[in-house]
């Protein structure tokens, strides 16, 4: 296997068996559903779904993010983790053995998650903050009593109409001025970077090293670490659905969350919401759920895990969507406003709607404490297993360099390390709006609509739907639902097709806080990371043509079929499949 893989990588082989780490298999199936749960179930369930659930329709927002589900979800997903099960391969070497041309696929997905390390892990800074201020006699942001806040400062505990006609008219809350004065201490813009804000500093470099022992010795520690950081938000979102439904006003705010609203569907932009949805919270199209399929035997039935998988990503977002909503609709009551105005996405809920919300609770550090320690082991988990899919991605590509010895251990050490000193820019006075580059341009959006085209013409046209069925029966024992099939071959190319050109047909510039317009070398900078990770995908096309023998079309064939054979597997040695460069007889 070694001297196979050393062959196509262009390296000398390896020496011996024993100065080669093997690449390992998870201790048991629990540890990768709980890893594929954690790397798919994130902050995406906690602070998009329920508000896009509201703002486009209830409970009519249902159809078109059920028809995405089934059209480009459930399918990618399927793809991905089958392709790693089949191949034993992460990220970038599975795509080199099914279609070599294709190989900068996997380039640019870890390119991808790359980016995605870097920026998220800001975010779980942020947490690690409130939940240390959450340790306190009184919770900071519930008081305009401190040194950040400015004289315009209100406390919205009591709010009331009266309140609100006779305040000042650039009156803030406490709760803002804490996130924006206090936490960020957030400059005029991006072209005005100001000092790195070091308490954050600490709290990223705190992030780092949890990170960094979760993944340094392989799938050994990841697999364990997941037993926690995987299944404690699930309890944690347990409490607080009990708590929010117990609370005056929560009926009000689940009827805000759900009512349905048809007319809704006939606006474009409620079908883009629910596309955008499932590609931002089923980790698809950045190798992730191939690493963790990597690591499963050979005939782990991949299908049925994947149902299940998808089953709960979407579940946890439906039911988070009444955590959520039972404490707005009793914020919206205590504070005698429509929920309209209190209902946010994205930070805002987390780090603003939220903390304001527990302050009208009894006992509000303790569910302080409760929500981000459910919002930091969220963030961890899609962290560290991101960082466990770029490690295998690097370890497969060089085996006899990165598994010998503590070489991954110190490879792994100096990517945390560059992460960090890179993240320092974001936790500096402009950090969110560099954020909020990296969010837009990089981890979603356009960029992994055309990963997603990629995916499905790679094994629906070039290597083949009908081959792909046979490899998935041959590890499963029989073939998926024929639907799966015509997914990958028109139905998932066709729903991505339409959802990037009308994407591209609306584009607007990205603005921050809908009042912020960036200078132009920022957008230039957005659009400069987005392409250099897809950028891989023509340069190593044209890298592999070039070095190919015979005319274009003799080069293209050539290129396009698999650089390896898998060997044929029978049920008594399907448990001990390593694939070595044999052949299936389905190809």
């Amino acid at each position: 296997m070694a001297d196979f893989l050393c062959r196509l990588c262009h390296l000398p082989p390896k020496a011996t068996s024993q100065t080669v780490k093997e690449r390992g298999k998870w201790g048991s199936k629990t540890e990768f559903l709980l890893s594929a749960a954690g790397a798919i179930i994130g902050l995406g369930n906690v602070w998009r779904f329920p508000y896009l659930c509201y703002k486009n329709g209830g409970g009519a927002f249902f159809i078109p993010y059920i028809l995405f589900l089934v059209a480009c979800g459930i399918p990618l997903f399927m793809l991905e983790v089958a392709l790693g099960q089949y191949t034993s391969q992460g990220g970038i070497m599975c795509w080199r053995m099914v279609c070599p041309l294709f190989e900068g696929m996997g380039f640019a997905s870890q390119i991808i998650l790359f980016y995605g390390c870097i920026s998220y892990v800001v975010i779980l800074a942020w947490a690690f903050f409130y939940l240390f201020s959450s340790f306190s006699a009184e919770l900071p942001w519930a008081s305009c009593n401190n040194s950040w806040n400015s004289d315009s400062c209100m406390i919205l505990n009591n709010f009331n109409s009266t309140v609100n006609l006779t305040s000042p008219v650039n009156a803030s809350s406490s709760v803002s001025e804490f996130w924006q004065r206090r936490v960020l201490n957030i400059s005029t813009g991006i072209e005005a970077l100001g000092s790195i804000q070091w308490e954050l500093c600490l709290y990223l470099l705190l992030a780092w090293v949890i990170c960094y022992f979760c993944v340094w010795k392989g799938v050994r520690s990841t697999g364990k670490a997941t037993y926690v950081t995987a299944t404690f938000p699930f309890f944690m979102l347990a409490v607080l659905f009990l708590r929010g439904m117990t609370l005056p006003g929560a009926l009000h705010g689940i009827k805000y969350y759900l009512y349905p609203n048809p007319t809704r569907l006939t606006d474009p932009q409620v079908w883009m919401d629910a596309g955008t949805q499932i590609f931002y919270s089923y980790a698809i199209c950045l190798g992730c759920l191939t690493t963790l399929g990597s690591y499963n035997k050979y005939n782990n039935n991949c299908y049925r895990d994947s149902f299940y998988l998808c089953l709960l990503n979407s579940g946890t977002s439906f039911i988070s969507g009444f955590a959520i909503f039972s404490v707005l609709g009793y914020m919206s009551q205590k504070q005698g406003v429509d929920i309209s105005l209190v209902a946010e996405s994205g930070p805002g809920l987390v780090f603003i709607v939220y903390p304001q919300a527990v302050t009208l609770l009894p006992w509000p550090q303790v569910w302080s404490v409760c929500f981000f320690t459910m919002i930091i082991l969220l963030g961890i988990d899609g962290q560290f297993i991101g960082l466990e899919s770029i490690m295998t991605s690097l370890s497969d590509v060089y085996p006899s360099q990165i598994r010998k010895g503590f070489r991954r251990e110190l490879i792994l050490m100096l990517i945390c390390t560059f992460g960090f000193v890179f993240g320092l820019l974001l936790v500096s006075q402009a950090g969110a709006y560099i954020l909020h580059i990296f969010d837009h341009y990089v981890c979603s959006g356009p960029t992994l609509l055309l990963m997603a085209i990629f995916q499905s013409v790679v094994i629906g046209w070039i290597y083949g739907a009908e081959r792909f069925c046979d490899n998935i029966e041959d590890m499963i024992g029989y073939k998926p639902v024929p639907m799966l099939k015509y997914c990958w071959l028109y139905g998932t190319p066709l729903i991505c097709s339409g959802t990037l050109v009308f994407l591209l047909l609306r584009y607007n510039p990205l603005r921050f806080n809908n009042s912020y317009v960036y200078p132009w070398w920022a957008y230039c900078i957005g659009w400069f990371l987005a392409m250099s990770s897809l950028m891989m995908i023509p340069v190593i096309m044209v890298w592999k043509l070039a070095k190919a023998k015979g005319n274009l079309w003799q080069r293209f064939k050539m290129s396009s079929q698999p650089a390896g054979e898998f060997p044929v597997m029978t049920k008594e040695s399907a448990s001990l499949h390593v694939p070595d460069g044999g052949q299936d007889s389905n190809l």
